[in-house]
């Protein structure tokens, strides 16, 4: 018996699904990681105090970003080969992504009340109702950790299906009375069968 499932978003495999996935952040990690660099050659040739970031930070970031795009494509590539060594990073920075959007979630609870002066639309936020104002924030936030987590459930469901793959056991289902029969491994059954005395004719 399996307790996950070998379909997730629209009905796609979780191999596809992972895959896909993979190249969603795969962009939005490339994407950032050209803002980063336009922004700090502009900087860079404007002068002044136009820079919002020193140089040793920039550097991290671009490494970071660099290693999100990494984890990113070997993930794909190893859904692709249907093998769980490269989807293991992603999971896991999808779990450390999920933790972060949770602090932050907390973070924006905890400040609400305290938005700068200079806020974008800072009046028309102070005049919703305080109470209306962290529902809808509490529900934006809600959806967005459920997506997340059912996105990486999605990527937990393809690592166990690879790994049920490629197990040393097969279930076979006979339809004749929907009863279901657990063959033993091909080395195991070969010596058994060999160990046996030949039927009487």
């Amino acid at each position: 018996i399996r307790f996950y499932s070998n379909s997730c978003c629209l009905c796609r495999h979780v191999s596809t699904g992972t895959i896909q996935l993979g190249v969603w952040y795969l962009i939005i990690n490339a994407v950032v990681l050209l803002i980063l660099l336009s922004y700090h050659f502009s900087s860079s040739e404007v002068g002044g105090d136009f820079e919002f970031m020193d140089d040793a930070n920039m550097c991290i970031a671009i490494a970071i970003y660099l290693l999100m795009i990494l984890i990113c494509t070997m993930a794909n590539y190893e859904a692709y080969r249907q093998h769980t060594t490269g989807i293991i990073p992603f999971f896991c920075y999808q779990i450390f992504d999920f933790s972060l959007n949770i602090l932050v979630a907390i973070t924006v609870l905890e400040y609400i009340g305290q938005l700068p002066p200079n806020f974008p639309c800072r009046d028309d936020v102070m005049s919703v109702n305080p109470t209306c104002l962290v529902l809808i924030i509490i529900l934006f936030i809600s959806i967005t950790l459920t997506i997340m987590g059912y996105l990486i459930s999605c990527v937990w469901n393809c690592c166990r299906y690879i790994n049920g793959r490629s197990s040393s056991y097969v279930l076979v289902y006979v339809t004749s009375n929907d009863t279901m029969v657990l063959l033993p491994p091909y080395d195991d059954a070969t010596v058994n069968g060999a160990a046996k005395e030949p039927p009487q004719p």
